[in-house]
């Protein structure tokens, strides 16, 4: 089993910055692939980017390529999500995902463990 504790967001002005992180635990949590998704009001949720287990592997949805960057250090057990020149179509909750791979997928079928989200909004 595994725990996801996401923190990091808030409020910020268009082109702003936030780094988003997520703590994972348990026994084997850095032996998996790791994923941020958000939901905006409204719609359903959706990838922003993919790590795989040893870093060496990321994924990003288009929106975000080259704004967003997901990092990982599994000797703190911790992903990141640092999030550049936001727009308030990023506005969003952001959730921390743990799969059951040690890849880097994209979509939601492999990632079993989630965290409970956490508000980004972005004013412009």
């Amino acid at each position: 089993q595994v725990q996801l504790v996401e923190s990091g967001g808030g409020l910020v002005q268009t082109g702003g910055s936030l780094r988003l992180s997520c703590a994972a635990s348990g026994r084997t949590a850095s032996s998996y692939g790791m994923g941020w998704f958000r939901q905006a009001p409204g719609k359903s949720r959706v990838f922003v980017a993919a790590i795989s287990w040893g870093g060496g592997s990321t994924s990003y949805a288009d929106s975000v390529k080259g704004r967003f960057t997901i990092s990982r250090d599994n000797a703190k057990n911790t992903v990141y999500l640092q999030m550049n020149s936001l727009k308030p179509e990023d506005t969003a909750v952001y959730y921390c995902a743990g799969a059951v791979v040690a890849g880097a997928p994209t979509s939601q079928g492999p990632y079993r463990y989630w965290g409970q989200g956490t508000q980004v909004t972005v004013s412009s």
